[in-house]
């Protein structure tokens, strides 16, 4: 369907029109773009963990990813998911990765959604519990270890709370002569190999570079706890999972048995007004390293939406369930996103100017024909006044004036064609009226 032609207006009125008519699209445009869809920014600030562990690693390739969509990724080192999740509670970073068991609906499963600014787009791997340990046999339980000295993880480190409390379920602790080393990452290799340490609990995905070194060193003994499901039962943030014999090195025979490990999870969590154009480009850096297969989970596994930690954010959903955004399978990250917005501000704006522009017509219509009728109430007034008595010179110069004044504005007037037949019978009535004037005129007598 056409859209209806606007009647033409004289041009000044033209330009005033067309002025109002863009500044009115200008400040909804304005409106929508600074409120309803703001542009995505071009940095955001991940805080990850220690520089040689896993986390970091898995920053490190998202940052390449979000790099080639024209997005720059500012890692953070810490140590660990407790002072990610702090970080993101104060603000000073937007994306992060968290350990499993230290989220809010892990701590309180019937908190509101509204309890926290954060949210998960994804749960991306299993975090085993390593334990290591050259000499000791700590497959019934980790009591030999009172009094010995055990490497923890960095102070103040999910691995730190994970490993202390794992150890104080068999009752050991700094009360009995047992010595907590804070040490993390590839520092505990050296340690464990020099009997510096007894033993050491890493709490990491399969990918950081200690575990991978551990695990390739037939000397390292791999702790698998008899009572690992019992284990999990009892603490829900704790899980199970299968280390397979052979699966680090099948030419070695390496682990030489399968090996049963607790595990918790890495969450990637985002502060709720991350912008969910970087949020669909989160989760898909987030498909793109996690997907594939580990020592300890099969290929697609990850990332999952089941996250018992945290709320899952809107994004999230919509993914899981629909994939990515449709116009982000046919164009680039920064095409597609300024594709959508411009689709956002254009259906509120189209909603507005055509049915604007369909009224219009019938508005300019309207007043012109009130203009016509003015005309008209203007020349029956005077023709009424020449009927009741006799102008002088004066009046009668002043309505041959005002008949003049009312033809020229009809005939410099452009009225729609259906308004035609009013046209000429307005003018008609003049041309009658002015005769009916000098009619008048002519017999009044000389200089009244």
């Amino acid at each position: 369907m056409k859209p209806p032609k606007l009647p033409a207006l004289p041009q000044g009125r033209r330009l005033v029109f067309w002025l109002c008519l863009i500044a009115f699209v200008t400040a909804v445009v304005w409106s929508v773009v600074h409120f309803v869809s703001p542009a995505p920014p071009r940095s955001l600030v991940m805080s990850t963990g220690v520089a040689d562990g896993a986390y970091h690693h898995f920053g490190e390739r998202y940052r390449e990813i979000l790099k080639a969509n024209g997005i720059r990724l500012d890692l953070r080192t810490s140590s660990g998911g407790v002072e990610n999740l702090q970080r993101l509670n104060d603000g000073s970073v937007q994306v992060g990765f968290v350990q499993g068991g230290t989220g809010v609906l892990a701590l309180d499963p019937d908190a509101s959604p509204d309890s926290t600014p954060l949210r998960s787009l994804a749960t991306v791997a299993f975090e085993p519990v390593w334990i290591f340990s050259p000499g000791l046999d700590l497959s019934k339980g980790l009591g030999p270890l009172a009094g010995k000295r055990v490497a923890v993880g960095v102070a103040g480190s999910g691995n730190e709370k994970v490993a202390t409390k794992l150890l104080a379920i068999y009752g050991v602790g700094n009360n009995d002569g047992t010595t907590f080393v804070n040490e993390g990452g590839t520092a505990v290799i050296e340690m464990l190999k020099s009997h510096q340490i007894d033993a050491a609990i890493l709490v990491s995905a399969p990918d950081a570079p200690a575990v991978h070194q551990l695990l390739a060193d037939p000397s390292m003994h791999l702790v698998s706890l008899d009572q690992a499901e019992g284990l999990a039962r009892r603490y829900p943030y704790f899980q199970t999972v299968i280390l397979r014999r052979g699966s680090v090195d099948p030419k070695r025979d390496l682990p030489p048995q399968d090996v049963t490990l607790l595990a918790t999870t890495a969450n990637l969590v985002v502060r709720d007004e991350l912008h969910p154009a970087l949020a669909y480009l989160l989760l898909e850096a987030a498909q793109q390293v996690h997907r594939h297969p580990t020592l300890v989970s099969s290929p697609g596994e990850f990332p999952s939406k089941e996250d018992p930690d945290f709320p899952l954010s809107s994004e999230s959903e919509r993914f899981f369930k629909n994939g990515r955004p449709f116009l982000q399978n046919y164009m680039p990250f920064w095409a597609a996103n300024f594709v959508q917005r411009l689709l956002l501000i254009l259906v509120p704006v189209a909603a507005i100017v055509f049915p604007l522009l369909r009224v219009l017509p019938d508005l300019v219509a309207w007043r012109r024909q009130s203009r016509l009728y003015r005309r008209y109430g203007e020349l029956k007034f005077l023709e009424q006044d020449l009927e009741a008595r006799t102008l002088n010179e004066a009046e009668r110069h002043d309505a041959r004036t005002r008949l003049d004044r009312i033809e020229n504005d009809v005939i410099h007037t452009k009225f729609p064609l259906d308004f035609a037949d009013r046209v000429y019978t307005l003018r008609q009535h003049v041309d009658y009226v002015r005769a009916k004037l000098e009619r008048q005129a002519t017999a009044a007598p000389l200089g009244s």
